[in-house]
């Protein structure tokens, strides 16, 4: 009975140690292997031995991490509060440097994240806010990856999902872009009229190097008047047909003024 327990005990310690022994890890694992705590060398993918009680493995992950950024209140370089919130893709490149390097690094990637956040969109105002995003993460993006390096950690993208204005804010943006409209409409409406009239001068200038077009366009304007069925018509005098007259009675006065002058 001592045997059968002696050997029982023996059966379960040896069990215990290959399965402390025997590692596995998949293709997207790395084992970062410490003997007597001291780093001895990364491994993985597959099966790999680990000597119990003198080496220990921590292991890391390498696939893209998906980081979900908390909201951040963040003040515009012209002084406009908003709240920002982002999404950080990265993932582990070097796994010695992940594990010796920095305490938790997902921990330090997501506080560093939102500081940068922070500073980066503090430096630009609202405007530059919403309409250059891709500038503004590609910016955030580069000095994550600056800093991260050293920890063996890439970030791939930075994403900023929302800028969320207060409801005043939102009201002065609505008139500013009501009364940029009407500033366009007002313009386009100029540039027109000087079209118009430039069209006008031309037109003035080619009628009167033959005047007969101008009474051709007097008469077309009587048939347009006269198909409208008016009752009232008005005939507008065109001042070719009145200057002889004009001339006639400057004539007659200028000679009624030299008999006066004589009498």
């Amino acid at each position: 009975m001592d045997f059968l327990y002696f050997m029982t005990t023996i059966v379960v310690v040896l069990v215990l140690l290959i399965a402390n022994t025997i590692k596995i890890l998949r293709e997207y694992e790395r084992g970062v292997i410490f003997t007597l705590g001291r780093f001895y060398k990364v491994k993985g993918p597959g099966l790999i031995i680990v000597i119990p009680f003198i080496q220990q493995m921590v292991r890391v992950d390498l696939r893209t991490i998906v980081l979900d950024v908390p909201t951040q209140d963040v003040i515009s370089m012209d002084n406009v509060s908003v709240k920002v919130n982002a999404v950080i893709y990265y993932r582990v490149t070097d796994p010695q440097k992940a594990i010796i390097n920095v305490e938790r690094f997902m921990d330090a990637t997501s506080q560093l994240a939102q500081t940068t956040l922070r500073s980066v969109l503090g430096k630009h105002e609202l405007d530059e806010m919403l309409a250059e995003r891709d500038k503004l993460n590609e910016d955030i993006q580069k000095i994550l990856d600056r800093q991260t390096d050293g920890w063996g950690v890439k970030v791939s993208n930075v994403e900023i999902k929302h800028v969320d204005l207060d409801e005043s804010m939102i009201r002065a943006i609505a008139k500013q872009a009501e009364a940029e409209r009407q500033r366009r409409a007002k313009v386009i409406h100029a540039d027109g009229e000087q079209q118009a009239s430039e069209k006008l001068v031309e037109a003035a200038n080619k009628l009167a190097e033959a005047p007969g077009a101008l009474q051709l366009r007097y008469m077309q304007t009587l048939v347009e008047i006269g198909g409208e069925q008016n009752s009232t018509i008005i005939f507008p005098m065109p001042l070719d047909f009145v200057k002889p007259f004009l001339g006639m009675m400057g004539a007659v006065g200028e000679d009624k003024k030299s008999r006066g002058e004589q009498s």
